[in-house]
């Protein structure tokens, strides 16, 4: 029996001498929720689950075996152990109020994760942007290892056909969410640090000063031998460094980096790259089937962690060559037909303004010669507010804009915070002529209008739009 499976055996084996075998998540079809859910089941739990809606997730997890119920009602949790609870659910909701009245356990996602990953080699990545990718790279590098590793990623693994595997690996990889604070539950001995902006800033009462504390908190959950790789070509992270008393290395273009990265190169829809090594070699050059600076870093991250667990730089190049992406994160969708013009389609979970800006920078250079037209969606009222000027700034890049409403995620509508005031404000900066979309019934009217031969669409945000992808998806393939 491997190490891995050692330590799972031992987890379920305290489990269930504590007959704590059926385990209900509330809200489990989110990114999150379902990846722990699947390796839970594979673990041999009964899982059981509430969503609001059906979905791509709730079909997979039902295929597990998973028994799920569309709705949140009382009952649900009438005979389960273990509650586990989304950040997105309220207190207040009927499930949660309902186990605590019958005095089941109830804990939140990322105390479950914490117990998953406290019988395992954690690797934890944390940051503002490129969690998913960065996670998803290590697993794949690891994986190419033959380290069969256990992982739980925010998106889908394109290769893998899933966003969570149960590897018999001693290593579990995941990512680490700050947008709550939740990752403070978890203990790693490796994480990876990508970087550090305001965002979520509802969660730590509008103070930058406490989001940079909180990962500090974060960074010494780390025992005193773990290791931090860090951006070193961020802003912010280094001037924290001093205060995160752990073994660390850094990665980026900066010559200061322990691992640099050398001879970037985009060729459409590929990067090339070399990484100088601390020992002063420099690697072969690396090809990672990704566009853009910003996943050049992520990819790197990865290398790093990978290269300081002893797997070799043959196997980060072959796995970096072979990655076939995540779900929503740049990927691209060749030769659609979208309201009869034949156009290039790029779909981007991407929410902030330095996202959007990463990826309309690789864009350009992917596709220099072709107009670039972006439907973004904006992802909370409050998050538009925050960044207000970042956004019509990064907006303003586009060709040719769209915005679509702010995506509420369960908020209250701001004054001033919606996508009609960015628009106002976008059209004052005089660059570019922003158009309203009012609803999605409008919008194929709208893209006939717009759109011409040969351009590039760039669908992002962070909410339904994504759904409105699939439907394009959808018309283009019976249009043919």
């Amino acid at each position: 029996m491997s190490v891995g499976s050692q330590s799972n055996s031992t987890m379920i084996d305290f489990a269930r001498r504590r007959r704590i075998r059926c385990i209900h998540f509330v809200g489990i079809g989110g990114a999150g929720m379902s990846g722990i859910a699947e390796v839970l089941l594979n673990l041999g739990f009964e899982v059981t689950g509430s969503d609001i809606a059906e979905n791509k997730t709730v079909k997979h997890l039902r295929d597990l075996g998973a028994s799920i119920y569309i709705g949140h009602h009382p009952e649900n949790v009438a005979h389960c152990h273990v509650v586990v609870q989304s950040s997105a659910i309220a207190e207040d909701n009927v499930e949660i109020q309902q186990a605590l009245k019958n005095k089941i356990v109830v804990i939140p996602r990322a105390e479950m994760l914490a117990e998953l990953m406290r019988f395992n080699k954690g690797i934890a990545v944390c940051g503002t942007h490129g969690k998913t990718t960065t996670t998803s790279l290590i697993a794949s590098i690891f994986a190419e290892a033959d380290f069969d590793p256990t992982f739980i990623i925010g998106g889908l693994l394109n290769s893998a056909g899933t966003n969570a595997r149960l590897g018999k690996g001693k290593y579990l990889i995941a990512e680490a969410d700050e947008s709550d604070a939740s990752f403070l539950h978890l203990q790693p001995l490796i994480s990876v640090v990508t970087n550090i902006e305001a965002d979520h800033m509802d969660t730590y009462q509008g103070s930058f000063d406490q989001l940079k504390q909180t990962f500090i908190d974060f960074i010494h959950n780390l025992p005193f031998y773990g290791l931090v790789v860090y951006c070193i070509d961020d802003e912010i992270i280094p001037q924290l460094t001093d205060e995160f008393h752990r073994p660390m290395v850094s990665y980026g273009f900066s010559e200061r980096a322990d691992y640099q990265i050398i001879d970037f190169k985009q060729s459409g829809l590929k990067s090339e790259f070399k990484i100088g090594l601390p020992d002063k070699s420099v690697s072969e050059k690396i090809i990672l089937n990704m566009p853009g600076r910003h996943n050049v870093q992520n990819a790197v991250a990865a290398a790093v962690v990978a290269i300081e667990e002893g797997i070799d730089l043959n196997s980060v190049h072959q796995a970096l060559k072979k990655f076939q992406g995540i779900g929503r994160r740049f990927q691209t969708y060749h030769e659609l037909n979208v309201a009869g013009h034949s156009v290039e389609l790029v779909d981007d979970y991407g929410h902030h303004p330095s996202e959007v800006h990463a990826t309309l920078e690789a864009v350009k250079a992917a596709y220099p010669e072709s107009r670039l037209v972006l439907l973004f969606q904006p992802h909370r009222y409050s998050r538009t507010r925050d960044l207000y000027e970042d956004f019509v700034q990064v907006l303003s890049e586009a060709d040719v804009l769209l915005l679509l409403e702010v995506y509420a995620a369960g908020e209250d509508q701001i004054a001033g915070a919606d996508s009609k005031s960015l628009c106002r404000s976008i059209r004052q900066r005089g660059s570019i002529e922003p158009i309203y979309v009012e609803n999605e019934h409008v919008l194929d009217d709208i893209l006939a209008r717009q759109l011409k031969d040969n351009d590039v669409l760039v669908m992002q945000g962070a909410g339904s739009v994504g759904l409105l992808v699939q439907k394009i998806i959808h018309k283009s393939e019976e249009a043919q």
